[in-house]
């Protein structure tokens, strides 16, 4: 029953109401965020300069925590899915090394503040989540910036075989394996990012760097914990 209140509010909340505006209060404490994340490791300026642009608050669908979304926490966001943390969605763009116009296919939505990341890089995103109430309030939430993404409502362990071979793919939710349909989705010389572990447990954040048809270069970059990666959609369960 709280669950199902949750998803209703998400679709009903009047994405034009006061959590869209952007006060000099919000772009000062995106400035703090931006230091914090420089001081834990992050290295890319391009990457930090979009987050002190982006207005993190009106990615958060739960008014409770419209306060606290410039703090490097993870916070809910309907459907058992969250908005990562700064540092999490900053350290996997890093680690995706993206170059202009390149082709993105990014697994797991959710409130698309990641996907806004990935456009603002002048990235050509395409984005799947299985969750529905996400998948339409994300859309919305895109055309409201007026940012261009192809969004669909899928399974993200097939993937999107119609536009592939994609240059870079970003996995965001803990994956239990790498989904096969995904590395062959991934263009030669391209590369992915996704968390690897048990759902109960920590994910290894493990980047495949596709090196031919059959080959991939694996590294590890530290332990992670994300929601777990689910298979079908939600109204398929």
């Amino acid at each position: 029953m709280i669950q199902t209140f949750i998803e209703q509010s998400i679709v009903e909340m009047d994405i034009f109401g006061p959590n869209m505006e952007d006060s000099f209060r919000h772009q000062g404490m995106r400035k703090l965020l931006v230091e914090e994340l420089r001081n834990k490791g992050i290295k890319d300026e391009n990457v930090l300069s979009i987050i002190g642009e982006l207005p993190r608050h009106q990615f958060c669908f739960e008014s409770a925590f419209l306060e606290h979304a410039y703090e490097d926490k993870a916070f809910p966001i309907g459907a058992g899915q969250t908005i990562s943390q700064p540092y999490t969605v900053a350290f996997q763009t890093e680690l995706l090394r993206l170059k202009k116009r390149e082709k993105v296919l990014e697994i797991g939505t959710g409130s698309s503040y990641q996907t806004a990341v990935l456009i603002k890089l002048g990235a050509k995103v395409f984005t799947i989540e299985r969750q529905r109430t996400l998948h339409d309030r994300s859309v919305k939430m895109l055309d409201l910036m007026n940012l261009k993404a192809r969004c669909f409502y899928g399974d993200g362990y097939i993937g999107r075989t119609a536009f592939a071979p994609f240059d870079k793919i970003l996995v965001t939710c803990g994956a239990p394996f790498i989904p096969e349909d995904l590395k062959k989705q991934l263009k030669v010389g391209g590369r992915m990012v996704v968390p690897v572990g048990d759902f109960n447990g920590v994910q290894v954040m493990t980047v495949l760097d596709k090196v031919s048809e059959n080959e991939f270069k694996v590294s590890e970059h530290g332990d992670f914990q994300f929601v777990p990666m689910l298979d079908k959609t939600d109204t398929a369960q």
